[in-house]
Parts: structure tokens; C-alpha cells; sequence
């Protein structure tokens, strides 16, 4: 279990700009949707009470979906991931960034030539869609044209990869990316260069800007949705980044929770320009609230 230290660092510095709240329109949510890394857990270290939330949540009469900006993992791994970690989980629990992409492509570009810049996992992915991809799970493609390129927080990248999507871009392909996140958090504050950053090296060489499907757009929360028959007022994003997590709720019409126990820090929360509906410390502190406490 990972230890409280971060979090009661941030405990100290929250009632320095923490009003008191009405958690009314909070508790009146019917769907949670979690972000996971920085917000549940780090790594393999699960944060104090998360697991004791996300079990009592249907008792509490609430809906939950694990909701996540890392096309690195399919939807299944997820699954498999989250129950190792002691997590309740179900396949309509988890709705990732690469689901939605392969809906977009489903919707936007049907039956198009697809070349994808990500891990294996995600191909595996977009093929559970039937997406036509030209490429081998390697990166590897015979083809010269292509209609979209996509790209990936890809953690197998390798330059080939780069250099194919740069080429089919250069010729007029359209361009979309899985999720707009420049860094990864990892355990003891590393991070890894996440799909934002290989996006913006993609762009210094083609000159093509790409379309993301991930969080802040507001379409992750609007399929989720349609999906449940929820109303996205009834919807609460929970989630550590103002620019991911508590953007798309503010986007999409839903409630919004920064959680500090990940990548925001207080200081950084004053100089937003929009503000989350509920600042909280971590997820403990939203069981509580949720239960009266």
C-alpha cells in the first residue's frame, strides 16, 4: 500500500485556499469516472482508501467507470491490471482513450487505411474495432499512402515508427492522436514522455497539428453517456490534472473533483483560470464526503 506522506503534505496546504463547500451536486451524481494513475494509485502503489471506495461505491448507490488517457493498455489489460491490484472491475468499468479512438475511426474515417504509431496492446485494440490498419503490431507496413495516421502514448516506440508516421503525414494523411498528455507519472516524481510529446515532435516534421480523442475532449464523457443513459450533469470526473481530468468535465457539463495526490499541487490549482468544482486531498477524502462524514 503506498504511503500517505505525499498526500499530507498537500492536507496542510488545502486550507489555505479551500472554502467551505456544499457537496450537494456532488453526492447527486450518479457516475464516477476515475482517472487512475496519480488518482487511485501510482505504479503499483495503491493509495490509502481507494479500493475501500471503489467497493462501497454501489452500496452508496453510485455507478463507476475507470476512466483513462493510457492507450498503452487495452481495455482487457485494464481489467487484468486493476483486479491484481485488489480493484473491483468489470468489462463495462473500464472505458480507455484507445476504445475511444476506435470508435472516432468507426464514426469519422470508416473502412479508411489506418497507420498506427502505438504498442501492441492498442493495435490489438483498434482491431477489436475493425479497424483496417496497414501495419504489423511492430509498426512494421509495406504501404506508401495511408488515409490517418494515429498515434499513441506508445511505450515501444522506435524510430521506424516515427519516420513512417512522418512520411504518411507529409502526404496528406489525417492526423489523431489517442490523448494529449505530455508526461506519464511514475513512482519516486519520474515521469515518461507520454503521447503529447511525441505528438509535438510529429508535428515539428510534418507541420500537421492532430485531432485528440482523449481528455480534455469533451466526447469521452459524451459517449459514456450515451452509453449509460446518464445526463452528463449526473457525471463526476474525479481525476489529479486541471488539464485532463477536471477539463473534459468542465467541457462535457459534468462535476468536476481534482484530487491532489497526484500531479496538481495547490499553488498550481491558484493560478488556474477555471477552477474544479471540489478540490479534495485524495480519494479518501471523497468516501467521506460521499458518506457524510
Amino acid at each position: 500500500m503506498r504511503s500517505d506522506a505525499h498526500c499530507c503534505g498537500q492536507r496542510a496546504t488545502i486550507k489555505e485556499y479551500k472554502t467551505k463547500m456544499n457537496y450537494q451536486k456532488l453526492k447527486n451524481c450518479e457516475l464516477f469516472l476515475f482517472d487512475m494513475d496519480g488518482t487511485l494509485y501510482l505504479g503499483d502503489n495503491v493509495y490509502a482508501g481507494a479500493i475501500e471506495l471503489m467497493n462501497d461505491l454501489p452500496s452508496l448507490g453510485k455507478k463507476y467507470i475507470y476512466l483513462t488517457n493510457n492507450s498503452s493498455r487495452a481495455g482487457t489489460d485494464y481489467i487484468t491490471r486493476l483486479r491484481r491490484l485488489g480493484f473491483p472491475c468489470e468489462s463495462e468499468n473500464v472505458f480507455t482513450s484507445g476504445m475511444a479512438t476506435g470508435m472516432y475511426l468507426n464514426q469519422r474515417h470508416p473502412g479508411a487505411r489506418v497507420y498506427l504509431a502505438g504498442t501492441r496492446a492498442f493495435h490489438r485494440e483498434l482491431v477489436s474495432y475493425g479497424i483496417n490498419l496497414v501495419n504489423d503490431e511492430l509498426g512494421h507496413t509495406e504501404a506508401d499512402t495511408v488515409d490517418v495516421v494515429v498515434q499513441g502514448f506508445d511505450t515501444e516506440l522506435v524510430y521506424e515508427k516515427l519516420e513512417r508516421a512522418c512520411h504518411f503525414l507529409r502526404r496528406g494523411a489525417a492526423f489523431i492522436a489517442a490523448n494529449p498528455d505530455w508526461v506519464c507519472p511514475m513512482p519516486a516524481d519520474e515521469v515518461l514522455p507520454d503521447c503529447g510529446s511525441i505528438c509535438a515532435l510529429l508535428t515539428a516534421s510534418s507541420g500537421k497539428e492532430p485531432i485528440y480523442i482523449g481528455k480534455p475532449n469533451r466526447n469521452m464523457i459524451d459517449v459514456i453517456s450515451a452509453m449509460t443513459g446518464i445526463p452528463n450533469e449526473r457525471i463526476c470526473a474525479v481525476g489529479d490534472r486541471l488539464y485532463t481530468d477536471i477539463a473534459v468535465a468542465q467541457n462535457a457539463g459534468s462535476v468536476s473533483v481534482l484530487v491532489l495526490s497526484g500531479e496538481t499541487t495547490a499553488g498550481m490549482v491558484s493560478a488556474a483560470a477555471r477552477q474544479p468544482d471540489y478540490i479534495l486531498a485524495d480519494v479518501h477524502e471523497l468516501h467521506n464526503v460521499l458518506r457524510g462524514q
